[in-house]
């Protein structure tokens, strides 16, 4: 297994219960080197969506005391918290969830009709996929057929 895999399983199991606690969900955790640094980026948003500076901070100090008690790195390492951003990456069903009637843009790694990247205003979500109202049509995008998947943001 890949090392950087096994400690993201690892730092999710260990820091998914605070997560729970504050009623914060954990969106992505992701592990990476810069130079000799590990940097464990974590980024946190509440469910009806927005968290704080101030929570991102106390979970922070959170994560990194039980990363240091339980003493799972073995390196020195950078923690971010962080929320994902406006502009985030939609992945699973319960990101799609939250974003209904809310318009996204799809890039696909498959054709749909003839085109790989459709946008449109997300109007069901379930296992199987989203449907979305594009161009006066319903068109069904299958999870496993979504490259990248973000909300269409407004100015």
């Amino acid at each position: 297994m890949d090392k950087h895999l096994q400690l993201k399983e690892q730092v999710y199991g260990l820091i998914s219960s605070c997560f729970n606690e504050a009623n914060i969900e954990l969106v992505d955790l992701i592990c990476r080197h810069e130079g000799n640094n590990l940097i464990l980026s974590i980024f946190a948003d509440r469910p009806e969506g927005g968290v704080t500076l101030g929570e991102c901070a106390l979970l922070n100090r959170k994560v990194s005391g039980l990363l240091d008690e339980k003493n799972i790195i073995d390196s020195k390492y950078v923690l971010e918290v962080s929320s994902p951003g406006l502009d985030r990456c939609l992945k699973t069903q319960k990101d799609f969830s939250r974003c209904l009637n809310k318009e996204a843009v799809f890039f696909l790694n498959d054709l749909i009709n003839g085109k790989c990247q459709w946008q449109g205003l997300i109007n069901k979500v379930d296992e199987a996929g989203v449907s979305i109202a594009s161009c006066g049509q319903i068109l069904e995008i299958p999870l496993t057929k979504i490259n990248k998947a973000q909300l269409v943001i407004k100015k």
